[in-house]
């Protein structure tokens, strides 16, 4: 592999008009549940690579590139799952959670996000994953 990861020129051409709202989620989750760090895996999507948002070593969010927009990952523990339905997020992330298959390591859901405007639902999302029990 040539890089260890995409360049910034590759990841802007890849978010065309998304390039903003991957900003955004990085600038929201880096201020809520910061130091963050980024690492990049390669992937079988279009763009070639995810990111990976880390806290210590603790994955708390998975980016992908896509045109136009940013594919948002999350897995959820059953507490968090039932906090998440409890909660005050959108139906359409809340039927996500539901049909999601539970595996041990817990319910993974994924979404396009296409605006700054629904970044808190990214945030809130991971907010409700590492409440402290």
């Amino acid at each position: 592999m040539k890089n260890k990861t995409p360049s910034e020129k590759k990841l802007a051409s890849a978010l065309g008009a998304a390039r903003d709202v991957w900003a955004e989620i990085l600038t929201s989750i880096s201020e809520r549940f910061g130091p963050i760090e980024q690492e990049w895996k390669p992937s079988k999507s279009d763009f070639g690579w995810m990111c990976l948002l880390k806290q210590k070593k603790r994955t708390l969010l998975y980016l992908t590139p896509e045109k136009d927009a940013v594919r948002v990952a999350i897995v959820l523990g059953e507490r968090a799952v039932a906090l998440a339905l409890a909660s005050g997020l959108p139906e359409e992330i809340k039927v996500l959670i539901r049909k999601a298959p539970p595996y041990v390591e817990g319910r993974g859901i994924r979404f396009p996000i296409c605006s700054a405007n629904d970044v808190p639902i990214v945030s809130d999302l991971v907010a409700i994953k590492t409440l402290p029990r």
